[in-house]
């Protein structure tokens, strides 16, 4: 049912663009209160789906400005089994949001028809919290518990699925596992602490290296986000095979630590240039990074600077 397969990220050295931190920009920039932090509960309202469209709208057309492909994340990060029971939402209630979602992303493609690839992707988040790994699942728990989602991202017109906050490699492997067991090309974007590590401590590289082997380099590429390129940046300055799987960073607009912005009562939006800058000289040291985003407390400005600096 995709439409843009040939235009996908890792088919060429194209340089991506994606959308900033939503769930930060609607609580505090929107003044919208999202129930556990979940940008999908916006789909259950007219109201909310316009949110959600004005959103992508705003990023899609700096995209179009830069003339760079742009990649539409989905709202779902917490549309899985745990997150819906928390949001009040049965199964069949969370299926149909997961695809509306996709939908809705595809009438925008439609509406808009890109000069450069416009790509959908099924955002998969974590089971638990984006910053601390807790309860770790095996590998197949995770596969079996993140089968819903892409189970679902297969039947619609979403053109991959993207693991996003990832704290721990036996959820990255069930995740890899299975949007390969529904088809679908699968990216895996790892959260790390201030020390470039994952939240379990392991090391990125480390990380990368399990995830492909234990399922049959299943990922198409790796990412990192929730962090500030100043708690990795030394970290990607290493040699190894590892690093030419690593192509898209979504960072954070902090330089706080994962446990000062979980106390944070004010939004911590850094400094847009300054950001934009990092990610072009981070560029410069691993060429190969050519998907390029926000994450906590970055918006449209961020992504701007972003597409500017590195043009």
């Amino acid at each position: 049912m995709a439409r843009y397969r040939e235009g996908l990220p890792q088919l060429g050295d194209e340089l991506f663009l994606t959308d900033g931190g939503m769930e930060t920009v609607m609580i505090f920039h929107e003044q919208i209160d999202l129930p556990h932090f979940a940008a999908i509960d916006l789909m259950r309202t007219n109201a909310g789906r316009e949110k959600i469209r004005a959103y992508y709208v705003r990023y899609a057309a700096i995209a179009a400005r830069y003339k760079r492909g742009f990649i539409l994340e989905s709202p779902t990060w917490r549309a899985s089994m745990d997150w819906g029971a928390k949001l009040g939402c049965d199964k069949a209630e969370l299926e149909a949001l997961n695809k509306d979602a996709i939908a809705l992303l595809a009438d925008l493609r439609d509406v808009f028809p890109p000069q450069k690839p416009m790509v959908i992707s099924g955002c998969i988040g974590p089971r638990g919290d984006g910053y601390d790994p807790g309860a770790i699942m095996s590998i197949k728990e995770a596969e079996a518990y993140h089968g819903f989602q892409a189970g679902i991202f297969a039947t619609t017109q979403a053109d991959m699925i993207t693991g996003m906050t990832i704290t721990n490699t036996p959820e990255a492997i069930g995740v890899a596992r299975a949007a390969s067991q529904a088809g679908m090309p699968v990216v895996i974007s790892f959260t790390v602490e201030t020390d470039g590590k994952l939240p379990t401590g392991q090391a990125l590289g480390e990380a990368i290296m399990e995830t492909d082997f234990e399922s049959a380099t299943a990922p198409a590429y790796y990412m990192i986000n929730c962090a500030h390129p100043t708690h990795f940046s030394r970290v990607l300055e290493e040699d190894g095979p590892w690093l030419k799987r690593l192509k898209g960073l979504r960072a954070n607009a902090s330089k706080c630590s994962h446990a000062e912005l979980d106390e944070a009562e004010v939004l911590d939006d850094g400094d847009p240039l300054e950001l934009g800058r990092e990610n072009a000289e981070l560029r410069r040291l691993l060429p190969g990074l050519t998907v390029l985003g926000g994450c906590c407390g970055t918006d449209h400005r961020h992504v701007e600077a972003i597409a500017k600096a590195a043009a």
